[in-house]
């Protein structure tokens, strides 16, 4: 039986990815580590939590002792790196905390394995998990590619093209057999209401202002998390080592265009007028350093392994929605205490 080390899995993508790892692979032993800071969850995999190849671990990859004890102990045949600080307005001000979390804990990670495995690559995987905001900005045309320049502007991105630098050196200087993605946003259930769609799907529940950044103009690609689960598992197995691929949606929206399409299936859905939850949108001061647009170019991953999105936007949206709808006493569990005076100082 494999043992997968998946880092991150009580968060948003992390979850979908831990629960399909599971319960398609009864054959492999799934170990799961997440610190469980504000945006890791324990509900987000109740689900599968007593499968008999499921094992939870409480701790925070920044522990180098932790994680290189935990890696002799289990001698983990592979490892999906997911866990990261991601939410860029958080790294604005606190930068020093992804840092931590992103540099110095992939380092620890890449350091473990490379300790357990250097003798024996053979079967060996360390996957990096990254995003497409290490490229910086694009114009009005254009798309990532695996080749685009770095060129981060914020300090998360900045921090994620570090992480990124380093898994590609330990691949050149020690053999450590890696792969790396790069992917656009994602949306869907389980997501902490602190990112676009799900805070203000919240904000259209609870009657609170949509805070839009500048002129709503900022242009991003849009991916449903459960398609970047599949796209994830297809990577980890099929994927060719030392190899980056990017995994986005083929589809560009506007912020101000997506809250408005989102306000119209809320104002459906909640029984409401039609045009009442746009009534809500608040334009607000730009956060520094705002990327223009991301877009990402996935043909690579497309022709390499027949990997593309099998959900539309629209119905990925329905989907969010419903979710969320449907499970209010999670949003009620996750934005009180500490989230709720952070939401306080960012936005109001």
């Amino acid at each position: 039986m494999k043992k997968i080390l998946i880092t991150g899995g009580a968060g948003f993508i992390g979850s979908h990815v831990v629960r399909r790892m599971v319960t398609k692979y009864p054959n492999y032993h799934i170990y799961n580590l997440d610190a469980l800071t504000y945006a890791g969850n324990l509900e987000n995999i109740a689900d599968i939590q007593d499968a008999a190849n499921y094992t939870f671990i409480k701790g925070d990859i920044v522990d180098a002792d932790f994680i290189n004890t935990l890696f002799q102990t289990h001698q983990f045949d592979g490892v999906l790196h997911l866990a990261a600080e991601s939410h860029v307005d958080r790294s604005i001000t606190d930068p020093l905390s992804f840092v931590r979390t992103n540099v110095i804990g992939t380092m620890n990670l890449l350091n473990a394995a490379k300790t357990i495995w250097i003798n024996n690559w053979e079967g060996k995987r360390f996957y990096h998990i990254s995003t497409d905001e290490v490229y910086g900005s694009l114009g009005a045309t254009g798309l990532f590619t695996e080749t685009t320049p770095y060129d981060p502007n914020s300090p998360y991105s900045a921090s994620k093209a570090s992480s990124d630098h380093f898994v590609r050196a330990y691949g050149e200087t020690y053999g450590l057999p890696y792969v790396i993605t790069n992917c656009s946003n994602n949306y869907g259930p389980n997501h902490f209401p602190e990112k676009l769609i799900p805070l203000f799907i919240n904000n259209i529940i609870t009657n609170k202002a949509l805070p839009v950044y500048g002129d709503g103009n900022y242009t991003r690609d849009w991916l449903f998390v459960e398609d970047h689960a599949v796209a994830i598992d297809l990577v980890f197995h099929e994927g060719k080592n030392h190899e980056t691929y990017n995994i986005g949606g083929f589809n560009e929206w506007k912020n101000i265009d997506l809250v408005k399409l989102l306000c119209q299936q809320m104002d459906k859905k909640l029984g409401r007028p039609d045009g009442e939850s746009a009534k809500l949108i608040t334009y607000v001061k730009d956060r520094p350093g705002h990327d223009l647009r991301y877009a990402i170019d996935a043909s690579k991953i497309n022709k390499e392994l027949g990997w593309k999105p099998s959900v539309t936007f629209e119905e990925g949206l329905e989907r969010t929605i419903d979710w969320y709808l449907a499970n209010e006493e999670w949003l009620k569990n996750v934005t009180t205490g500490a989230y709720a005076h952070y939401y306080e100082k960012q936005y109001q």
